[in-house]
């Protein structure tokens, strides 16, 4: 497989062999750059005995070519090892951009990565485009505590490199029928060594509930106190939903940090988006406007939080909370009997 000057990597994550949602999101940003910089998109998997089945869902989804890494040492994602694996390859072929997503995985590799190739790394980016005069890859992400979004350059050296994040944008969907080249590469021994064993994996259950759940309910300054979590809380289980909350609602200590949804904490994209009592500030949305439904409860009808909302109620939450937690759970009755 060559490489051409336009080229775009992505690191496309995978568990048992199985790429991960996140690798769908990141082909969806690599295949607008690849585009507009006339070069290929390449998705570069890490693994052990990675199936061709599994492999050809990156092409459907937009993969020009699959460079696959394999090693028994690659199985489980380990820094050390990874990073040489993928800076052997960077070296050979010379991508012009390389992506990653600002999982524990790309938030971990890519640093790693970018010191052993001697080049820059934009972290946590929300946007990217190909600036059209020079090329170059325009990385935007928020600066200063979230309070505005700077777009930074890396004119000298390449690859271009940054991690995006995740739920920040939908992922490519596959195509049927859509083809490319497969290209399995055995990883170099020298490359596997690591000084960090595995020994066992658990998952943080309630930050990934907040990333990965289908609904959110999420509250701002509107809750008044931390006490008054209870009809929040009774919500969230009304509609078997995560619990989220806005920057303020964190620095008040009403919820803790990876409850935080925004430019400076985290970027949802659920089926079902709930705020109550959220104001809308920009660094908010930034964080969960790609929501497939938003509803916002919230006493001011001049709330940002409406401008995105499909629905809006005028009121004040802890009226109206309570009275739809009740009418959810009647239903959910109904159902069962």
């Amino acid at each position: 497989m060559t490489t051409k000057p336009g080229d775009v990597w992505v690191l496309a994550e995978q568990e048992a062999g199985c790429p991960l949602p996140v690798a769908f999101e990141l082909l969806a940003r690599g295949r607008a750059l690849a585009d507009a910089s006339s070069g290929e998109l390449v998705a570069v998997v890490l693994g052990a005995s990675l199936s061709e089945g599994e492999l050809a869902r990156l092409n459907r989804a937009g993969a020009d070519a699959v460079l696959a890494v394999e090693a028994a040492e690659l199985e489980h994602f380990l820094v050390e090892p990874y990073a040489a694996c993928l800076a052997r390859l960077v070296r050979e072929r010379d991508p012009a951009v390389f992506l990653a997503a600002a999982t524990t995985t790309g938030r971990t590799v890519m640093p790693y990565l970018a010191a052993l190739i001697h080049t820059g790394l934009t972290a946590d980016c929300t946007e990217l485009a190909i600036d059209p005069e020079n090329g170059q890859l325009l990385q935007t992400r928020p600066a200063i505590g979230g309070n505005i979004l700077a777009t930074i350059r890396t004119p000298d050296h390449r690859p271009q490199m940054a991690t995006v994040r995740p739920h920040s944008g939908p992922g490519a969907p596959e195509q049927a029928g859509r083809t490319g080249r497969i290209e399995r590469v055995a990883a170099e021994p020298g490359d596997l060594g690591s000084r960090v064993r595995r020994i066992g994996f658990t998952p943080a259950a309630d930050e990934l509930a907040l990333q990965d759940a289908d609904r959110v309910v999420v509250t701002g300054r509107g809750l008044r106190k931390p006490e008054n979590l209870g009809v929040i809380h009774d919500l969230a289980e009304a509609l078997d939903a995560a619990v989220g909350g806005t920057r303020d609602a964190v620095d008040r200590g009403w919820l803790s940090y990876p409850h935080q949804v925004g430019l400076s904490g985290k970027t949802i994209s659920p089926r079902l988006y709930l705020g109550a009592g959220v104001s809308g500030a920009i660094q908010h949305l930034a964080g969960m406007q790609t929501s497939e439904h938003i509803v916002a409860v919230n006493s001011d009808p001049d709330a940002q939080i409406f401008r995105v909302a499909e629905l809006g109620i005028v009121g004040d939450m802890h009226e109206v909370l309570p009275v739809l937690t009740r009418k959810l759970r009647e239903r959910a009755s109904r159902k069962e009997n």
